[in-house]
């Protein structure tokens, strides 16, 4: 089976189009301010109507209210909710609920114990997205290129739908997909010149390794 590929932090229909074009399965859209890759409503709904049949759009938030989430939904229409803060796994299966849309479920990874904890949401969200802690002084939960061990998955996902996030660039994605078996790898620091700005040949370097692995 072929990975599939998530190019998340995306900010320009320019760099969009590239990931579309190189076979991008999942697009990632991000609504949170402190982020370098933090994208407005005006913009997401652009970007998301060129994305429309091409791949699936994914919106990326960070404990959102229902204000917030109901923005993002009429401007936007995404595909999938990705929830990456401090969200429980009953905020988790309230959102998915309440506003009818597949969840993806950011879960911190630093220990085996950590990941073992993330499968707490297995029943509550559609995609437990496994990625690095980020470092006690960021300003933001992801999208700060560091991985971690991979082989703190071995024995822990079972059948659970996991996307692997957290550090991945064109160079190391093919072991890491070697090590996990993940089905979906997600990246977003690992396919940029600088933060927040996507490299056209990083993204489609990483997105012919995912494919190839």
């Amino acid at each position: 089976m072929t990975t599939k590929v998530k190019i998340c932090g995306l900010k320009t229909e320019g760099a969009l189009e590239v990931a579309l074009d190189a076979g991008a399965d999942y697009v990632g859209l991000v609504f949170f301010p402190p982020s370098p890759r933090y994208v407005s409503l005006a913009q997401a709904a652009a970007m998301a109507a060129k994305a429309r049949n091409r791949a699936k759009v994914v919106a990326l938030l960070v404990d959102p209210d229902e204000a917030l989430i109901a923005d993002v939904l009429a401007a936007a229409t995404p595909d999938i909710l990705q929830l990456h803060g401090q969200e429980t796994p009953e905020r988790v299966a309230e959102v998915r609920r309440r506003w009818g849309i597949p969840v993806m479920k950011a879960v911190a990874v630093e220990t085996t114990e950590d990941a073992r904890a993330g499968m707490r949401f297995s029943s509550a969200a559609d995609f437990i997205l496994f990625d690095a802690r980020a470092p006690e002084a960021s300003t933001r939960p992801g999208g700060n290129g560091a991985p971690f061990d991979w082989r703190l998955l071995l024995g822990v996902t079972g059948s659970a739908s996991f996307v692997l996030s957290g550090g991945l660039t064109p160079d190391n994605v093919a072991e890491a997909i070697r090590i996990t078996g993940a089905e979906v790898v997600d990246v977003s620091s690992g396919v940029e010149s600088r933060p927040g700005e996507k490299d056209p040949e990083l993204i489609r370097r990483f997105l012919h390794r995912a494919k190839g692995a």
